[in-house]
């Protein structure tokens, strides 16, 4: 496996636009074996990899080639146009948030910088001496955690089918009952940790995976995929997103919690 100190991963699902970031960035391609044309960087198809499930998986093909195939001291896990910032939002950024309380979008928007300006947020990416000098102090780092209007578990049902929830609950009690109380503390709570982001030392991440993995993979053996549609067929990725909230309530780990830049538009090919 090639070695380096640190990593963060973008991820992809088409080709588009590949900012100009600092070196410790490298996209990747999710569902490269999916995928029609010959792609310009390094896809997920490769090595011991899942793929072909990115219909399912979402970003996760990506992370689980991550895992599987590389090694380095901290590894990060973003999105083509969702990068952790460690700057103060523009000033014009943070007037603009203040309207957000007189149209009902605070929370929605809570933790994350709407912009279609590159030019101006490229620069406010975290590069590697800022995350260097946070994992003095921290052990990972998390995007904000987002403000939801109902608890995790009436928002899993309104969005999704609470079976699945409930199956996770089954999961956990047959191989993990130790997690059981965070799981219950999690879904009662209304606030989330969203998109599968992170960077994490590589102790906690390799353990992080393995249970992370472990769960969704029991959770894929007692369903049928072929059954979720459209929207749905991403249900591995929703259901991770709740599993990693679970794994960090439990692991109690020091955690720094970052603002996530959202490029709403990017020009792709």
């Amino acid at each position: 496996m090639p070695e380096s100190k640190l990593k963060i991963y973008v991820f992809y699902y088409k080709m588009g636009s590949i900012l100009e970031l600092d070196q410790i960035y490298q996209p990747i391609m999710a569902g490269n074996s999916l995928f029609g044309a010959k792609t310009e960087f390094q896809g997920d198809d490769t090595g011991e990899n899942i793929s072909y499930k990115n219909k399912y998986y979402s970003e996760l093909t990506g992370i689980y080639w991550v895992w599987k195939n590389t090694q380095q001291d901290i590894t990060g896990s973003c999105h083509y146009r969702r990068y952790f910032t460690a700057q103060p939002e523009p000033f014009l950024y943070r007037l603009k948030r203040l309207l957000y309380y007189g149209i009902g979008l605070y929370k929605k928007r809570y933790g994350l910088i709407y912009t279609m300006n590159t030019n101006l947020f490229v620069n406010l990416i975290i590069n590697q001496q800022e995350i260097e000098l946070l994992f003095q102090k921290y052990d990972a780092i998390l995007p904000q955690a987002r403000k939801l209007k109902y608890t995790v578990e009436t928002h899993f049902k309104r969005y999704h089918d609470i079976k699945d929830l409930n199956l996770i609950e089954s999961i956990l009690k047959d191989k993990h009952p130790d997690y059981l109380d965070s799981f219950y503390r999690i879904i009662k709570e209304k606030r989330l940790y969203a998109n599968n982001m992170f960077i994490m030392k590589n102790e906690h991440y390799q353990e992080f995976m393995t249970w992370w993995f472990d769960v969704l993979f029991e959770f894929e053996n007692r369903i049928d995929l072929s059954t979720y549609n459209g929207y749905q067929e991403r249900i591995m990725g929703f259901i991770a997103e709740r599993l990693l909230n679970v794994w960090f309530h439990k692991n109690q780990l020091k955690c720094k919690e970052l603002p996530v830049i959202y490029f709403k538009h990017l020009k792709f090919e």
